[in-house]
């Protein structure tokens, strides 16, 4: 029903820069909350930022001041700004979406890969 795919990774110093882009296609949907998630190995994935329909946002403390989520309601894509990337930050980020009609299921992407060297 709905397809997600992630872009933008690649290798980066710390202290560099990233934009993360998602997009969101298929007919017959309404996307509620959005957000972005990474995997590092031997890790569980874990939760990076989230944006609700409305534009409201959050994300956790490892995160909180360098990311930025945004979103583009009718073109049904969601960006991550990463600045003052870290080497914790590499992993796998997915994009991640819920659909108003079933707030409960997720929908993912295949991710896309971000390393960054010390």
């Amino acid at each position: 029903q709905v397809q997600l795919v992630e872009s933008g990774g690649g290798l980066v110093q710390a202290g560099g820069s990233l934009r993360l882009s998602c997009a969101a296609s298929g007919g017959g949907f309404v996307i509620n909350d959005m957000g972005w998630y990474r995997q590092a190995p031997g890790n569980e994935r874990e939760w990076v930022a989230r944006i609700t329909r409305g534009g409201i946002t959050n994300y956790p403390n490892s995160v909180k001041g360098r990311f930025t989520i945004s979103r583009d309601n009718a073109k049904n894509t969601v960006d991550l700004q990463m600045n003052s990337l870290k080497p914790e930050d590499t992993g796998l980020y997915y994009c991640n979406a819920r659909l108003m009609r079933f707030p409960d299921r997720n929908y993912w992407g295949q991710g896309t890969q971000v390393t960054v060297s010390s």
